[in-house]
């Protein structure tokens, strides 16, 4: 079951058009430095978090947090009003901090 916090937070983001959702809006907003923090859903593959990983070590620069969630991704895509997601960026330090904030709460 997904955090309420998190969640609305989630909500927000996308609303307010900080989210990348998807391997290659995600995988963009890595390389182009406008992601703060990657998420990555419980059920995403091995191969997804390990290439978001290495994206993440080399475009990074340390500023960067990549999480995987306990949440599958059919909770991270109800939370955000989309189908599903395995991977999603979220593109506001402010948002970022939040989420992590209230994930490591967890």
């Amino acid at each position: 079951m997904m955090n309420s916090k998190v969640s609305g937070l989630l909500g927000l983001a996308r609303r307010a058009g900080k989210l990348s959702l998807g391997h290659d809006a995600a995988a963009a907003a890595v390389q182009n430095g406008r992601a703060g923090l990657c998420l990555l859903a419980a059920d995403a593959s091995e191969r997804l978090c390990e290439e978001f990983s290495r994206a993440v070590q080399k475009f990074g620069g340390g500023r960067l947090s990549l999480l995987k969630t306990d949440y599958t991704m059919e909770e991270l895509g109800q939370s955000i009003g989309y189908k599903k997601t395995a991977v999603l960026t979220v593109d506001d330090r402010g948002f970022a901090e939040r989420i992590t904030e209230f994930i490591g709460r967890e």
